[in-house]
């Protein structure tokens, strides 16, 4: 772990010596806030919602942003084929940049509490739905980000990257929801519950009413560890090639 501890620093440090981070950030939290706060008056609902209910939108655009450039940029440059030139397995180069790219999402993400804590002044706000919106969209970010770093592993192009990051999150928002499983033939209904069961947006949804349904972090792990598993392959099979 020490190895991928130094990878952490070392990429954490690259974002935030680069304007990266910092536009990252303030755009996130600029189109976040200004969503919430133009329908929270109109409204007029001590409540979240409207904050979290973009979140996963923004997740959608965003973290692709990041993971573009985990190892698309390094194999366009070579610097890859250098950093595998020390002595640092695969995991550990693959763990330190997914966990450097999910700070930045962590921080961004708890610079929302302000907002929170200036809701809470103007009445009741329940915090325990509160913090389960807030760890749903921790699970989904990461697990956004790890789909994003996999895609990033296949091309060397960015732009490819965060295109194709974009149209597989998209297709995993989208598959539990109505408008999709309306479609599936009423000789299969089984299918259905399937379909749901794999919709990214439906388990933050349940995750962000306060429901906590162990069925929805093991879906969330599993679509957290198993990109990075295949990042991990596909990284070595290109070094051993």
């Amino acid at each position: 772990m020490g190895r991928a501890w130094t990878i952490y620093k070392k990429e954490l440090k690259s974002y935030y010596e680069s304007p990266i981070a910092y536009i990252f950030m303030v755009v996130f939290l600029a189109v976040a806030v200004w969503v919430f706060f133009r329908g929270f008056f109109l409204i007029g609902e001590v409540s979240l919602r409207g904050l979290f209910g973009i979140i996963p939108w923004l997740c959608l655009f965003f973290i692709p942003a990041i993971s573009m450039r985990l190892w698309a940029e390094e194999r366009k440059t070579g610097t890859n084929e250098l950093l595998f030139s020390l002595p640092v397995e695969e995991w550990e180069v693959v763990l330190g940049k997914y966990l450097a790219a999910l700070l930045v999402y962590t921080v961004t993400l708890l610079l929302t509490l302000p907002v929170a804590i200036c809701v809470s002044f103007l009445g009741n706000l329940d915090w325990g739905v509160a913090i389960g919106s807030y760890v749903g969209a921790l699970f989904l970010g990461a697990a956004v980000l790890s789909i994003g770093t996999f895609v990033s592993s296949l091309t060397t192009n960015q732009i490819v990257a965060f295109i194709l990051g974009v149209i597989v999150v998209a297709g995993l928002m989208i598959v539990g929801e109505p408008i999709v499983t309306m479609f599936i033939p009423s000789s299969l209904p089984w299918l259905v519950p399937y379909a749901q069961y794999l919709g990214l947006a439906q388990h933050f949804s349940s995750i962000a009413r306060g429901v906590l349904d162990t069925r929805d972090f093991i879906y969330y792990l599993l679509l957290i560890v198993f990109p990075l598993y295949l990042t991990i392959n596909a990284i070595r099979a290109r070094k051993v090639g």
